[in-house]
């Protein structure tokens, strides 16, 4: 679903910028956007609660199976089988997370050419397009 423009855009009219955009479009020329904003490393779970998500969810994964060696009651084992699947959904999740970040920082320093390539990468095809538009 495309976001709706300004009645500005609609009618080919330059839209109005406020100053906070234009100051953080600067800061964020190359910034990776999730739904519609430059993506944030305060707004999500940070590395502590990965490693805390993947500690317990480890320690779920152990008990689960010996529950049912250790003959522990049915309900038990449906919690701890109900507990991993829910674990593994916020693990991957983080995850996914995660490593969006690094490539949004990775993204954000400057492009680097692989060694041996003699042509240009999409990266700087997309730059050259970017800034002969502007330069129009």
């Amino acid at each position: 679903m495309a976001p709706e423009r300004p009645p500005a855009e609609q009618a080919g009219q330059q839209p109005v910028e406020r100053p906070d955009e234009q100051a953080g479009e600067r800061a964020h020329e190359h910034a990776v956007e999730y739904k519609g904003a430059p993506l944030d490393a305060e707004k999500g779970p940070g590395l502590g609660c990965f490693w805390l998500q993947v500690i317990v969810l480890a320690i779920v994964v152990l008990l689960t199976p010996m529950s049912v060696v250790w003959n522990w009651p049915v309900l038990v084992t449906i919690v701890l089988f109900a507990t991993l699947l829910v674990l593994l959904l916020f693990v991957g999740q983080t995850i996914i997370f995660l490593l969006r970040l690094v490539a949004a920082d990775r993204r954000a320093d400057a492009r680097r050419r692989p060694l041996r390539s003699q042509t240009k990468t999409v990266g700087e095809i997309e730059d050259e397009a970017g800034d002969e538009g502007v330069r129009e």
